[in-house]
């Protein structure tokens, strides 16, 4: 384990910045688009020191660890337990309170270096070493708490599904959640609603158990960034960069743009941040031209604080 950095990562230069965002969008949009590359694009993006080497040590580290799995575990329960076996026992990877303070746990090459993260970057390792190995494997989005399903994405509809340690057996296509910010735990039904319930006060909906596309899960990885970011004003470039990065995503808000502008403002360049609120009004006034007329108005204020 690496002491904790006191500040944290340094942006690369333009130029690399450049680079990523081109692979990023490149990747984003390409027919099968990589959970693990997008990942540690984002990662670049935030750490100036993650070169080419340093990308592609960090998936040759995911390759290592699929490796040191047991050859086919069989059931969904199987892989479950050898995942639980290998990452969150014999490796620790797991997550703790703490960590959410840390933009370090929403990077996957920190996460895989000091086997600590936010639950959706933990989730991204055991997806990726699971789907090395060839397990039958989804990311889960709950709200508040991403988790692993193992079987075949497409619920049985029987309520046991994911039944914990208590089950004696598996059905052939029984589905299994695990909880990789607890280790790997096993997850019974009963689980999954208490996390849901302690995140939202909402209750289990059969929807939330749809496997997340990769897209989606990188769109949450960098709606954290944006959280964090947010509330420390300090860190507003950070923000910009997963602001910006979404915006390459092939599907994404249209309130991103808004966003933009605001931070673009708040950070000084009342100029591009007007010019910026000005072409969102221009798309708003379609929808709703009192809120649009709002938007026009910041702009406005914007441009006055040139003088």
């Amino acid at each position: 384990m690496g002491h904790p950095h006191p500040h944290p990562p340094r942006p690369p230069s333009p130029e690399r910045s450049a680079e990523v965002r081109r692979r990023f969008a490149e990747e984003a949009r390409s027919e099968r688009p990589d959970l693990a590359t997008l990942c540690l694009l984002v990662g670049a993006e935030a750490d100036g020191t993650l070169d080419e080497p340093a990308l592609d040590a960090a998936q040759v580290e995911l390759d290592r660890l699929a490796g040191e799995l047991p050859f086919r575990p069989g059931t969904p329960r199987a892989w479950a337990q050898a995942l639980r076996d290998l990452l969150g026992e014999r490796y620790g990877f797991h997550g703790v309170a703490a960590d959410y303070q840390r933009l370090e746990s929403s990077l996957l090459h920190e996460v895989l270096l000091r086997r600590r993260g936010l639950p959706i970057l933990l989730s991204v390792v055991w997806l990726e070493v699971a789907r090395r190995a060839g397990a039958p494997v989804y990311g889960v989005a709950l709200p508040g708490h991403f988790v692993v399903g193992f079987g075949t994405g497409h619920g049985t509809g029987s309520g046991d599904a994911a039944d914990g340690d208590s089950a004696d057996g598996d059905s052939a296509d029984g589905r299994v959640l695990v909880d990789p910010f607890d280790g790997g735990r096993l997850l019974s039904g009963k689980d999954a609603e208490v996390l849901v319930a302690g995140a939202t006060g909402a209750e289990l909906r059969p929807s939330m158990l749809e496997p997340a596309a990769p897209l989606e899960v990188v769109s949450r990885v960098l709606n954290n960034v944006r959280a964090w970011a947010a509330g420390r004003p300090e860190q507003s470039a950070v923000g910009l960069w997963a602001i910006e990065l979404a915006l390459l995503l092939p599907s994404h808000a249209a309130r991103l743009r808004y966003e933009r502008a605001r931070l673009l403002v708040q950070r000084g360049e009342f100029s591009a941040g007007a010019g910026e609120l000005e072409a969102y009004a221009e798309v708003l006034s379609a929808v709703d031209e009192t809120v649009a007329e709002e938007v026009r108005g910041e702009a406005r204020a914007a441009r006055a604080l040139l003088n």
